[in-house]
């Protein structure tokens, strides 16, 4: 059940685009709104990436110094994108941000876009029927809000038990979906396509998906030992749960926003990506997990120097995404003498790694999902 007390000690920020017209402020404004009067956070600001103000980086300083512990940005976009993925990741983390709040007792969160939500089924429906002069149908998803403690109460106990239902039932939809396509996998890789099918809702991952004889023993192992984990790009890194991997002894990271990559990459005539790839090696990574979820020219870069014997990773998860070298990245990937996993094509992206590497997390729990 959800403890109110740590909610009160969590700054919640929204992030929206920016824009020389007022009606973006203005809404993210309404919204924010809302949700202070519903007293779930201690503090609801806004924040934006470009024309308007405050920054991301000055709502950040604004909230920190509100008594929270916590901070949670959530990007206020339908649906991933650059800005998500890579922009708005950089802006929070910038000059060290998270790095000098962690050293105050102040941890930050990044959130997922809000995607295909019932909410905004609801929402659509209803301008539909007020664009034909319809009757407005009842606002259904203020439905969704619970006003009453004792109601929250409840709803939290019966949230979790229904979660549990509605992971059941999506697995064996799932399996109904792509269970020619699973009898093709070793039972140790089962839970890797399920889990990237699930999170993906999309079954032809379980066709796209390619996973070495030695990557889910090797991965897991990896896990257990404590092995370092690295990602090309920081959302990748936010979809991890540091608390479950600090029982192991790990430590998860990322070499984009590092100086030294800024450096590297000026003084090489590398890719941003390539660069962090090359400075994270140069620290060590044998025996580490790499997780490429976004960045092309990072697998490239760690394939080079994995072939000139320079790193020994336990484990590639490489699925980058995109129409200019992801193919190819990936191909050239599977042919190392290194444990991996990928996705064919020009299909992947940063929750495919994520999902990867929780379903092998989960694993080294002994769980199968979690």
């Amino acid at each position: 059940m959800t403890n109110p007390a740590v909610l009160e000690k969590v700054g919640l920020i929204l992030i929206g685009h920016g824009s020389k017209l007022p009606h973006n402020r203005e809404n993210l404004e309404k919204i924010a709104e809302i949700l202070r009067r519903q007293s779930q956070f201690k503090i609801v600001e806004i924040a934006f990436m470009i024309r308007d103000t405050p920054t991301i980086s000055e709502a950040i300083d604004s909230v920190a110094k509100k008594g929270v512990s916590k901070i949670v940005l959530v990007p206020a976009f339908l649906a991933p994108g650059v800005h998500t993925t890579q922009e708005i990741p950089e802006l929070i983390d910038v000059k060290d941000k998270q790095a000098q709040l962690s050293a105050r007792g102040i941890r930050v969160f990044y959130g997922e876009p809000i995607g295909a939500d019932e909410c905004i089924a609801v929402i659509l429906a209803e301008k539909a029927l007020q664009a034909l002069g319809e009757k407005e149908a009842e606002h259904k998803h203020a439905s969704f809000s619970v006003r009453d403690k004792k109601d929250a109460e409840v709803l939290d106990a019966y949230s979790v038990v229904e979660a549990g239902r509605i992971v059941d039932t999506s697995m064996k939809l799932i399996r109904e979906a792509i269970g020619v396509d699973l009898a093709k996998f070793p039972s140790d890789q089962v839970p890797i396509v399920e889990r990237v099918v699930h999170t993906t809702a999309d079954p032809e991952f379980a066709k796209l998906l390619v996973i070495s004889d030695d990557a889910v023993s090797a991965g897991v192992a990896a896990i257990k030992a404590g092995a370092k984990i690295v990602t090309d790009v920081k959302m990748v890194k936010a979809g991890i749960n540091d608390a479950r991997l600090k029982k192991f002894g790990s430590k998860i990271s990322t070499y984009m926003n590092d100086e030294r990559t800024m450096e590297l990459a000026k003084s090489e005539s590398l890719t941003r990506s390539a660069a962090a790839m090359r400075l994270a090696i140069k620290d060590g990574l044998d025996g580490a997990i790499i997780l490429i979820g976004n960045a092309p020219t990072a697998a490239f870069e760690l394939a080079d120097q994995i072939k000139k014997g320079k790193v020994k990773p336990a484990l590639i998860v490489a699925v980058p995404v995109g129409f200019v070298g992801a193919t190819e990245s990936k191909e050239v990937v599977a042919k190392l003498s290194v444990p991996y996993v990928i996705t064919r094509g020009r299909k992947g992206g940063s929750t495919i790694a994520v999902a990867v590497f929780n379903a092998l997390l989960s694993m080294a729990e002994g769980k199968r999902y979690g």
